[in-house]
């Protein structure tokens, strides 16, 4: 191994610390792309919702470590707005699906466009390699978090709204 090649050992500690700036940092960047007429915790349930499409319920208030009664009132806000249709499982019909409307949709990618739009400016000043750097490196975060959250089972812990 050269010199030139060595490279300190990035710890979780310091990339979960660069990693909360750059978050803080796109906040801020997306403040332009505001997610009016969703609140943030209505944005969480949509986003749930177009990963796993027909969940119930109680499932989605698991993944969102929420109750159901605060969770079903997000639901009936997205509802009445034109995000969310509910539709009687015809497995039971005790049980109710929540999938995403068009609209919904809609509401989705238009949002990620604003979002990608506003990012474009500081990409665009970032060089080739830096650019491909990061693509690489927050691929394999969104493989990995997405594991964490859309596959597993949710710890338990406190739950709020």
């Amino acid at each position: 191994m050269t010199v030139t090649s060595f490279r300190p050992r990035q710890e979780p500690q310091e990339v979960a610390r660069v990693t909360s700036t750059a978050a803080e940092l796109l906040e801020i960047l997306w403040g332009c792309a505001s997610t009016a007429p969703a609140s943030v915790s209505q944005l969480r349930v949509l986003l749930v919702l177009e990963h796993h499409e027909g969940i119930n319920l109680r499932t989605l208030a698991d993944s969102l470590a929420s109750t159901p009664p605060s969770t079903s009132r997000l639901c009936d806000r997205l509802q009445a707005a034109g995000f969310v249709e509910r539709v009687v499982s015809p497995a039971d019909r005790r049980e109710v699906r929540l999938h995403l409307s068009r609209r919904g949709h809609a509401f989705l990618a238009d949002l990620r466009a604003r979002r990608e739009a506003s990012l474009s400016a500081v990409l665009d000043q970032m060089s080739a390699a830096d650019r491909g750097a990061l693509v690489r490196g927050l691929e394999a975060f969104c493989a990995t978090a997405a594991t964490r959250i859309y596959d597993e089972p949710q710890a338990s812990g406190s739950r709020t709204a």
